[in-house]
C-alpha cells in the first residue's frame, strides 16, 4: 500500500521542484490544505525551493460575514431555538457571538449535523433555526433534508457558497501576484474539475486539485511549477484516487434543485455576484430570511465596521499572514478569538497557533 507520508518519496519530489528553479507565489483554497502543511512543515520546506504558500478563502467560517452571525444572534434573542456547528457558535458577530448568547440566556445548540437541528424541532413546539453553513461540500447535506420535508417549526438560515465565483474574483481583483492554484479536494469531488477550466482559461493560471496528505500537497506543488516552467494554464487532478471530470452528479443534481446562485459579499471581500446559494422559491418556507424578514431587515439596517486592528479579511485574500498581524496571540488565542480565523479549526490564525505555539515569531 502507498504510503502518503513516505519521507524518501517526499524528498525525491523536493529534489525534482529544486531543479526546476522556480520561483513562485501559489495560493490553496481549503483549511485541510492548511493543516497539513503547518503541521508537517511544507511551508518551511517550501521555502527553500522558492515557493510561497498562501491561504485563500477557503474556510467557510471564515469567510462568512459579521452580519450572518448577528442574524442568528438576534432570532435566538427573539425567543427561537437556534443550532449551529460549534466553530459557528464561537464566530463574533458584531459585537458577540452566539456563544455569549447563550451565556445570556438564550438557547443556542451545537449540533454536528443539520439532521440533529431536524431532530431537535422533532421533540418541540418551539422553533428551530439551523445554520447552514460551507461551500459545496456541506451544502448538497442541506438539500436533501430539505427534499425530505421536516417539520414546519424548522427552517434553516442559508450561508452555503460556491468556491468558483470567489476564485473568479480574487484573481481579478490583481491585489496579488498569484501565480497557481491548489484546489480544495472535498469541494472538487463535488463539482468535478469542469468548473476550474473557465478559471484558467480565463485568467491563465495553472490549477491542481490536490488530496489532504503531506504528498499529496508536494506533489501539486510540483506539478503547479512544471505548468508554469513549461508555460502552461491548464486544470491538472492530482487528487484521482476520488475526484473525477464529472464530480458527484447526484450531489449536483440535489445543489441544482434546492439552490439557485445569487450575490453576496463574502469577508474581507466585496460582494461576489452568483457566489451564494439561496433557496429557491419552492423551499421558502424553510428559509429563515423569509419567515422573519422583519426582525432581520432591522439586522441589515445596523451600520457596522470591523476592527481595523483585525487581518482576518486580509489572510483570506492571501495579503498577509498570521503573523503580520498585532493580535496574533496576544490578546486573540483559539479561547478567546478576536476573528474568524482564529475561531475555526480551518482557520489560518487557529492552525498557526496550534502548531507553532502563542510564541510564534513576527518578522
Amino acid at each position: 500500500m502507498f504510503r502518503y507520508r513516505d519521507r524518501d518519496f517526499a524528498d525525491k519530489i523536493v529534489d525534482r521542484l529544486r531543479k526546476l528553479d522556480v520561483n513562485v507565489v501559489l495560493m490553496h483554497v481549503c483549511g485541510t490544505h492548511q493543516d497539513t502543511i503547518v503541521r508537517y512543515g511544507l511551508d518551511s520546506l517550501l521555502e527553500s525551493c522558492s515557493v510561497d504558500i498562501r491561504q485563500g478563502p477557503g474556510c467557510p467560517i471564515c469567510v462568512t460575514t459579521p452580519t450572518e452571525y448577528e442574524e442568528m444572534i438576534t432570532l435566538a434573542e427573539k425567543g427561537n431555538i437556534v443550532t449551529a456547528f460549534g466553530d459557528a457558535v464561537r464566530a463574533p458577530g458584531y459585537t458577540r457571538s452566539l456563544m455569549d448568547a447563550r451565556a445570556q440566556g438564550c438557547d443556542v445548540r451545537i449540533v454536528y449535523s443539520i439532521e440533529d437541528a431536524v431532530k431537535i424541532a422533532s421533540r418541540t413546539d418551539k422553533n428551530v433555526v439551523f445554520m447552514a453553513v460551507g461551500f459545496e461540500t456541506t451544502a448538497p447535506t442541506t438539500a436533501a433534508v430539505l427534499l425530505q420535508k421536516p417539520p414546519k417549526n424548522f427552517s434553516i438560515l442559508c450561508c452555503h457558497r460556491y468556491i468558483p465565483p470567489a476564485l473568479h474574483t480574487l484573481l481579478s481583483s490583481g491585489e496579488m501576484k498569484i501565480q497557481g492554484l491548489i484546489e480544495p479536494g472535498h469541494v472538487s469531488v463535488i463539482i468535478g474539475i469542469k468548473p476550474y477550466e473557465e478559471i484558467s482559461k480565463k485568467h491563465r493560471i495553472p490549477q491542481v486539485i490536490a488530496g489532504f496528505e503531506p504528498l499529496d500537497m508536494l506533489m501539486a506543488v510540483y506539478m503547479l511549477a512544471k505548468q508554469i516552467s513549461r508555460g502552461e494554464a491548464k486544470v491538472e487532478n492530482e487528487y484521482t484516487r476520488t475526484v473525477h471530470y464529472e464530480g458527484n452528479e447526484k450531489a449536483l443534481k440535489l445543489l441544482n434543485e434546492v439552490f439557485e446562485p445569487s450575490d453576496i459579499v463574502w469577508r474581507g471581500f466585496p460582494t461576489i455576484p452568483s457566489s451564494a446559494m439561496t433557496l429557491r422559491r419552492e423551499f421558502s418556507t424553510y428559509d429563515a430570511r423569509d419567515i422573519y424578514s422583519d426582525i432581520l431587515e432591522k439586522v441589515k439596517e445596523h451600520t457596522y465596521e470591523e476592527s481595523r486592528q483585525c487581518r482576518c479579511g486580509e489572510i483570506l485574500r492571501g495579503l498577509v499572514e498570521p503573523k503580520d498581524c498585532l493580535l496574533f496571540a496576544n490578546p486573540c488565542t483559539p479561547q478567546h478569538p478576536i476573528g474568524p480565523c482564529m475561531v475555526s479549526v480551518e482557520g489560518s490564525c487557529n492552525i498557526e497557533y496550534r502548531y507553532r505555539g502563542k510564541h510564534a515569531t513576527r518578522k
